[in-house]
């Protein structure tokens, strides 16, 4: 995470001179290799990482009120991909999404930016997504002028994530701000910091619930999936699109109308607005409301189809594997990674246990991976503290049980997105921004968990490099009861979900698309 020598001079700063470090590079030269980590990131992530996530996006709409069908032409299409990009807030987004990651593999030169980042820039953009997915718009009216509401509203949700952002870092730890800048930044941080540690932890305590559910005990997995089931889903995907399409065209022209009635009514006097009044909601107005209920609910069955089809693709792709011996054999490891999900389950919960049994103790869920890397380490270098040490690795490997779980996390959310769609929807429309959050914030929380390895003296000139106090224990004990949590609730909803749609799995998006498909036909 950092280069030994710039910790040996941070050490030399901190301590007075205790550790015995050579006098540090000059500030020019030291930065460069930061600066090209940087540069060398945010270009990777904006040219190689967004458009692969772009691709996620429904193409149909580019969020400005321009609509394409789906059998456009590759020309057409083409056109209408480059002017979204182009977009002030797709612009916004990649700049965060590259800016967020570069910062974060130069975390140490760059704490003040990732706190911009993270506390402001990407929720403002976030919260912009949501009143936008709302029904509002940013956009000026015909005479000009800003939408008032939309922008109270968009103030209002931000200036309340500010709110809980700082209220409950300051329930979870009593930090007492002073006017200077330094111990604002701490605060942030430490907020940051223990975000970090609880976003990973029910992150990955989703994944170790999904991974053996789906290898193990989810009877989708085990159902074969033929060519017509991939071919009904993806047709009732193209109807669901088809006919957003054209209820956006069909609501985008009476708007047009509204907008061109209202500003025609705004010269007319007292009397004849306080009659308009009167009469009630136009037929068009009603229109107008029912298409943005039916836009809705076919956005929502739209997100739907789109994670089921996937994931039909990827039991249809696994049960080919599965039909030869070479296949068998190289699923294998994916029945070992769900028995490591189930045993480091189970040892966290019993380290949980202990600690409330003896509060005074230093726990460590020790599961056969961890203590062998850790035990490896030590015949490395014997001075290096093993518990410790099984900490950092655990926390790791917990960022590896997400990374090689996404396949089962994917299935887990086709079952419980019929139950929140909106969260897909919202989650869909502003991955980038989330994922980028996420790294930056589980690389932050690494950074907290290394300190622990470190001598007395460099570990605090590490803590104030990244302008934070949370002690490595605390970080620790807060994964921990945050990993079973994400457990018990992934669990708790499969089951729920389960209860309710019954063994079948794509039964909901298909019979949903069928009456969609007849509508349609009708």
């Amino acid at each position: 995470m950092f280069p030994f020598d710039f910790l040996v001079s941070l050490c030399s700063s901190h301590s007075g001179g205790s550790c015995d470090a050579k006098p540090p590079p000059p500030p020019i030269a030291s930065l460069l290799p930061f600066v090209a980590i940087f540069l060398v990131t945010s270009t990777v992530a904006h040219r190689r990482i967004l458009p692969a996530l772009s691709t996620l996006i429904p193409p149909s709409h580019d969020g400005d009120d321009h609509l394409l069908p789906t059998h456009a032409p590759a020309a057409l299409r083409a056109a209408h991909s480059d002017y979204a990009r182009k977009t002030p807030r797709r612009r916004a987004a990649a700049l965060a999404f590259s800016s967020t990651l570069g910062l974060a593999f130069t975390l140490d030169l760059v704490v003040p930016g990732l706190v911009v980042c993270l506390v402001l820039l990407i929720p403002w953009l976030e919260v912009m997504s949501i009143v936008v997915g709302s029904g509002r718009s940013f956009a000026r009216d015909a005479k000009g002028r800003a939408p008032r509401v939309t922008w109270i509203l968009q103030l209002l949700l931000f200036s309340t994530w500010l709110f809980l952002f700082w209220s409950v870092g300051g329930a979870l730890r009593r930090v007492e701000i002073d006017s200077s800048d330094a111990s604002i930044m701490r605060a942030s941080l430490d907020r940051i910091g223990i975000a970090g540690v609880c976003i990973m932890a029910l992150l990955s305590g989703f994944a170790a619930v999904s991974a053996p559910w789906h290898t193990f005990g989810s009877p989708a997995s085990r159902r074969p999936v033929s060519d017509a089931d991939i071919a009904r889903k993806q047709a009732g995907l193209e109807a669901a699109a088809d006919m957003l399409v054209a209820k956006r065209h069909r609501l985008q022209v009476l708007e047009n109308k509204a907008a061109e009635a209202s500003s025609a009514t705004s010269s007319v006097g007292f009397v004849g607005k306080m009659f308009s009044s009167l009469r009630g909601i136009s037929s068009e107005e009603a229109e107008i409301r029912s298409l943005r209920l039916e836009i809705s609910g076919l956005e929502t069955m739209r997100a739907s189809l789109e994670v089921g089809l996937s994931s039909m693709l990827a039991r249809k792709l696994a049960k080919a594997r599965a039909a030869s011996l070479a296949g068998r054999l190289l699923s294998m490891p994916n029945y070992v990674f769900s028995v490591y999900c189930i045993f480091r389950v189970f040892t966290t919960a019993l380290a949980i246990l202990r600690r409330m049994v003896s509060p005074s103790s230093d726990i460590t869920p020790a599961d056969p991976i961890t203590r062998t890397l850790s035990l490896l380490s030590t015949h490395y270098d014997p001075s290096l503290d093993k518990d410790a040490l099984a900490r950092q690795i655990s926390f790791l490997l917990s960022g590896v049980i997400l990374l090689l779980s996404l396949s089962s996390v994917l299935q887990t959310l086709t079952l419980l997105s019929r139950f929140a769609p909106s969260l897909l929807r919202l989650a869909q429309a502003n991955l980038a921004l989330l994922l980028a959050q996420t790294v930056a914030t589980y690389v932050f929380s690494s950074a907290l968990l290394l300190r622990s390895n470190l001598p007395a003296g460099m570990r605090g000139a590490v803590g104030d490099a990244l302008r934070s106090s949370l002690e490595p224990a605390v970080v620790e004990a807060w994964f921990q009861g945050w990993f079973l949590v994400g457990c018990a609730a992934t669990a708790t909803a499969i089951w729920v979900g389960r209860r309710i749609s019954g063994d079948d799995d794509d039964g909901w998006d298909d019979n949903f698309a069928a009456e969609e498909m007849g509508q349609k036909r009708s």
